[in-house]
């Protein structure tokens, strides 16, 4: 064992020596290859995860970490009154002035507070602000930049004229960054899997058995099951995924998959930091109305929509619910438009339901087009649909395990990796994939190691077919603030899937983050409809742009 460190985490490679006794049992699943089966012993959830088991460089490790870097309490917090309350915290605008014109910027302090009043000496609070103007159905979101000794400013973009204010809340207590960061940090299996195995019996009638699976990542992965354990390793990705192993039926009858139950880390005392009272709440401060001036010089010219340009910060903003990006000449595209856009276009679409939300959405627009019976479940996939006339096809399929969906074969879920490694790509061909909401429950290690995989498998894409175009969707604000599913986890996975991709040419990232961020809906995994109207606009603005 070897042991080095990165910024104050220290990284322990391990070099595992079987036995040349150990036989690796023999699988049926496509790409998957059984390892060989060990007894596991009583663990505590540490993980150790080298540089190289992530498949990227030292240098980009360092790189990452200063980009995920959060700070937070300088010692452990043992009463939840030194936590920061969204009761006592506070927002103010600085030398507010009477009216401003469009384009102009107003700043935002935000000064954080403990339960007693207290003012907080340090930052990592999770904030969100916006601007908004619920007549106008108009918002834009304002990136918070903590300075670390409890004060936090943000800079917001005036873009429409009227009238507007500023909306700041508390979605998480840095002490509740802190507990998350340590979960996310460990392998305690806050998600869990089943695995459904068919195959003849003893006395050759076909049985079924249903089991626990979990992801293997790190020592011995998030186990602690006494009769275990059968082990699947993807080819391509090096993923493991085991399952404990069935009483009668052998490793290789691994038929279905579905999601399990959650279970919860948090002791007692740190269940009270994630109360509802204190989470995700509104903070109060000056509710001045900001009167906003006519601008005749207008905001300049937007370029047309293609890979290489930059996310600013706004990125675009609302109004009267539709999106004006910052990034490129977003057009609006009724029915008529998709369906020109998309003639003669394959596109494939990768990832979760956040993605289906998309087909779901082409498959009720398009003219003409039509689901195909494939006899796969609706939810589930994967889904396909033609348009004959304009020679039109849409794909659709979820990521391969881990996965929180319905049962489903496993035979059906594909690694995005894979999947684009059968792309032959070209002009004609579309691919737009997303990875977050199914993988905040495991370390973030494990996401860098899935990222890094589809980099590898994006780059020969566009080595063989660099006309393809090549979508990231980025995750999406949730409405779940716990610790399975918080935004937190989201908002790190999306600096790494941005930061490992920055320097990728022909990739585009598309932020949906700062659409459901500043958004009126209540905040939803599955975003409401008029903002997937507006993130299919934006979609189709790169596969047909201006």
């Amino acid at each position: 064992m070897m042991i080095f460190s990165h910024f104050g985490i220290q990284v322990m490679i391990y070099v595992k020596v079987y036995d040349s006794q150990d036989e690796p049992a023999v699988s049926k699943l496509a790409n998957l290859i059984p390892l060989p089966l060990k007894k596991f012993q009583k663990k505590d959830y540490s993980l150790a995860i080298s540089v190289s088991e992530m498949g990227i460089s030292d240098e980009e490790w360092e790189r990452l970490q200063k980009a995920l870097d959060w700070p937070g309490p300088d010692q452990q917090i043992t009463q939840l009154n030194l936590s920061t309350s969204p009761v006592h915290s506070t927002f103010s605008i600085v030398e507010l002035k009477k009216s401003y014109k469009v384009g102009d910027n107003i700043s935002v302090i935000i000064t954080a507070r403990d339960h007693n009043k207290n003012l907080k000496r340090y930052g990592g609070d999770f904030f969100k602000a916006k601007l908004f103007n619920s007549e106008l159905k108009a918002s834009v979101y304002g990136e918070v930049v903590d300075h670390r000794n409890g004060t936090y400013s943000v800079v917001l973009l005036l873009p429409w004229e009227g009238q507007a204010q500023v909306f700041v809340r508390l979605e998480h207590s840095s002490e509740v960054v802190q507990i998350l960061k340590k979960y996310r940090q460990s392998s305690f299996p806050r998600s869990h899997y089943n695995g459904h195995f068919e195959g003849l019996g003893p006395n050759k009638t076909r049985i079924s058995e249903v089991v626990e699976c979990n992801l293997k990542w790190g020592g011995e992965g998030s186990w602690r099951k006494h009769n275990c354990c059968c082990e699947y390793k993807d080819i391509k990705t090096g993923t493991v995924w085991q399952c404990e192993r069935p009483k009668k039926l052998p490793c290789d009858k691994l038929v279905y998959h579905s999601k399990g139950g959650t279970e919860n880390p948090l002791n007692p005392f740190e269940k009270q930091f994630f109360a509802k009272t204190l989470t995700n709440v509104r903070i109060i401060g000056d509710i001045q109305i900001i009167n906003i001036l006519p601008n005749t010089a207008g905001n300049g010219t937007i370029e047309r929509c293609r890979s290489g340009l930059m996310t600013p910060v706004p990125a675009g903003f609302y109004l009267k619910d539709v999106w004006k990006s910052f990034v490129c000449n977003t057009q609006q595209f009724d029915s008529a438009q998709m369906w020109k856009c998309l003639k003669n276009k394959i596109v494939y679409m990768m990832g979760d339901s956040t993605t289906r939300q998309w087909f779901e959405f082409l498959e009720k627009k398009v003219p003409g087009i039509k689901r195909m019976n494939l006899h796969t479940p609706r939810l589930a996939g994967p889904l396909m649909a033609v348009e004959l006339k304009n020679n039109i096809i849409i794909h659709w399929r979820p990521h391969s395990v881990p996965l929180r969906f319905t049962i489903m074969p496993m035979t059906n879920l594909h690694y995005i990796a894979n999947d684009i490694d059968k792309i032959a790509g070209g002009p004609h061909v579309v691919v737009v994939f997303t990875l977050f909401a199914h993988l905040v429950f495991h370390p973030i290690t494990f996401y860098v190691h899935e990222v890094a995989k589809i980099r590898q498998s994006v780059v020969a894409l566009l080595s063989r077919a660099p006309q393809t175009t090549i979508i990231i969707k980025s995750g999406n604000t949730a409405g779940i603030k716990d610790i399975f599913q918080s935004d937190w986890y989201a908002l790190q996975e999306n600096t790494v899937m941005k930061e490992m991709f920055r320097d990728i040419d022909g990739v585009i990232y598309f932020d949906i983050w700062q659409m459901t961020s500043c958004h009126y809906l209540t905040e939803n995994i599955h975003p409401g409809p008029v903002i997937i109207a507006n993130a299919i606009s934006m979609f189709l603005s790169y596969v047909c742009p201006a």
